[in-house]
């Protein structure tokens, strides 16, 4: 009946997934895993090296209590990722969709530089020095501090923003960070300086201008196959 299917677009057009796919395209609904894997490996390439990871370094090697410090990293990773999973979620809700591609392709471009840059480890050592709570809470409040405006952070911004989806996002960067950082708390240098670091940034860059190619494809295209 005609009544009957017009309620039915209309119901259809009115959902949550209809209103994903109007950003994204009908991809996103179909496969929801694969914000989670994407998410998982971008930001696990990106943690190897970066400030955070060298942090952990530091607080495995000044406390050697592993368990608190893991926990201290989970926490704070939580905290610190859902709150930039709710913001690049809510910037899809929001913005316009060319407008969002464009801000997704600088984000990915500017990722690709800035992953190249190697950070520091006296500013690691630094963060830990001014803080003396026990060691879950001076791992989870450096480790919170740190990853303000870190690279990990931004990526977690854009690939929210992306994939206009929020619990697969957070899932994924958290447990790339956790991958990156675990091995790293409870072999310390052992484990951290047999990481071909260099190697892994490029890896990471080249990643990040597919997914900037991507997303410059989508918004030149903005009709055709979402291919991510």
């Amino acid at each position: 009946m005609p009544g009957k299917t017009d309620d039915t677009h209309s119901d259809l057009t009115g959902s949550p997934e209809c209103a994903s796919s109007r950003f994204f395209g009908a991809a996103r609904v179909q496969h929801p895993m694969q914000s989670f894997l994407v998410s998982t490996s971008v930001v696990g390439l990106a943690e190897i090296g970066d400030k955070t990871q060298l942090l952990s370094l530091v607080l495995a090697a000044r406390y050697r209590k592993p368990i608190p410090i893991v926990l201290g990293v989970l926490a704070a990773t939580l905290i610190n990722h859902a709150a930039s999973g709710a913001l690049g979620a809510w910037l899809a809700s929001v913005l316009r969709p060319g407008i969002l591609n464009w801000a997704v392709v600088a984000s990915f471009a500017v990722m690709a530089v800035w992953i190249l840059i190697p950070d520091k480890l006296d500013d690691a050592d630094s963060a830990v020095s001014k803080n003396t709570m026990g060691v879950f809470g001076t791992t989870a409040v450096t480790f919170f501090l740190a990853e303000m405006g870190d690279k990990t952070q931004i990526v977690t911004i854009a690939l929210a923003a992306r994939f206009h989806e929020f619990f697969g996002v957070v899932a994924g960067t958290t447990l790339g960070m956790m991958l990156a950082n675990v091995p790293v708390i409870y072999l310390g240098h052992k484990f951290a300086d047999r990481l071909p670091t260099k190697a892994v940034h490029v890896l990471a860059a080249i990643i990040f201008v597919v997914l900037g190619g991507l997303a410059l494809r989508t918004a030149l295209y903005p009709d055709a196959h979402p291919m991510f």
